[in-house]
């Protein structure tokens, strides 16, 4: 809007300086046929009445330049007034402009910043993914592997049973300087193969609960007692006793236990102690797995 006043104002100025020039002219015409018949003598008086006439309108239209001259300055003043109103305007118009850019830049960094920090949380999550994914792998391993174990476990059967005593042994056994691991040679069972006839030591191939029995006989006159002793890892658990003075006797004892993998449990003969055995296996050892743990 202020720019078509101002086109106005400026076509208005045009009109004004258009019409005093045209007038100036007249002007500069009307005088110069007034001074012509003044020096003219010979001219009749009709022509005074045309000089009259010029002269009226000189005068009109020195009128109208007198007239028109103030418009112009009105004009000219409307004009510097806008034009200082336009360049604070233009100002004004820039400095919001410079405002808008930086908040432009502010808007754009932020978006480059959450750019990044999407991308990094993109990489984050493809990361945790694929270490979610290998652990479920490694889960599902381990939970497969464990399965067998305990089905594996589960499955394991283990039960000995045997006597010193036998079709290649007859008599006493003892006594000995010092204590001795007696070793059942004779085996009825040995399934999981957990006891040793070699050595006479039952080893826990798996941890769970165990009921171990020893079965003594005693057999002459009471100058040797029969003494064994049931030992786990080296530490006495249940002993049995026998002692007759003439003729025979036995005793036995048992327990449960709760074995380790790896766990041994054997027999002790005490030290200047008998035990006797024949083909009709007397004195025994036994053992089986109630159940893991």
């Amino acid at each position: 809007m202020r720019m078509k006043s101002v086109v106005a104002l400026l076509v208005l100025l045009h009109c004004c300086l258009s019409g005093a020039q045209v007038h100036k002219d007249r002007d500069r015409v009307s005088v110069n046929e007034i001074h012509q018949f003044d020096y003219e003598d010979g001219e009749s008086r009709g022509n005074d009445i045309q000089v009259d006439k010029q002269r009226a309108e000189a005068a009109a239209t020195t009128h109208s330049q007198q007239t028109c001259q103030p418009d112009i300055h009105i004009v000219l003043r409307e004009m510097n007034t806008m034009m200082v109103e336009q360049r604070v305007e233009l100002r004004h118009t820039k400095t919001e402009l410079g405002a808008m850019e930086a908040r432009l830049r502010a808007s754009e960094s932020q978006v480059e910043e959450l750019k990044s920090k999407v991308e990094e949380q993109t990489r984050r999550n493809e990361a945790q993914a694929v270490e979610l994914s290998s652990m479920e792998t490694r889960s599902n391993i381990t939970e497969s592997h464990v399965e067998v174990l305990k089905r594996h476990i589960e499955d394991i059967k283990v039960a000995f049973s045997a006597s010193l005593g036998g079709p290649a042994f007859s008599g006493q056994v003892g006594p000995f300087n010092t204590g001795t691991t007696l070793v059942y040679r004779n085996v009825y069972t040995n399934i999981g193969n957990a006891y040793n006839p070699t050595t006479g030591i039952f080893t826990a191939p798996v941890r769970g609960l165990y009921l171990f029995r020893f079965y003594i006989f005693a057999w002459g006159d009471d100058s040797v007692p029969t003494t064994t002793a049931l030992f786990k890892n080296g530490h006495q658990i249940a002993m049995a006793f026998a002692r007759q003075a003439a003729g025979s006797v036995n005793s036995s004892n048992g327990v449960s236990l709760l074995l380790e993998v790896g766990d041994v449990v054997y027999v002790h003969l005490w030290a200047e102690r008998q035990i006797f055995d024949n083909v009709n296996r007397l004195s025994t050892f036994s053992g089986h797995l109630l159940f893991t743990m």
